[in-house]
């Protein structure tokens, strides 16, 4: 499986945001928590459905989206 594969989008579930593997686990969420410094292990704990590789999509997919063309002066 492709790592950002991992990210769905069901407009049925969690109004249409980016969710991991279809179970209701939102990026958004996720990137919440990493971005206030809670560690890896302390989501995977929290969470046991997610993966260390979810987390990892979860970035990968916040890179790709922000990604925009670099402006010339």
């Amino acid at each position: 499986m492709n790592v950002l594969e991992r990210v769905t989008v069901n407009p049925l579930q969690c109004g249409g945001r980016p969710c991991i593997r279809g179970i209701r686990i939102r990026v958004s969420d996720l990137l919440d928590l990493l971005g206030q410094g809670v560690s890896e292990t302390e989501i995977l704990a929290d969470f046991p459905d997610l993966e260390r590789e979810d987390l990892h999509a979860v970035l990968l997919y916040a890179a790709r989206y922000i990604d925009h063309p670099r402006l010339s002066a």
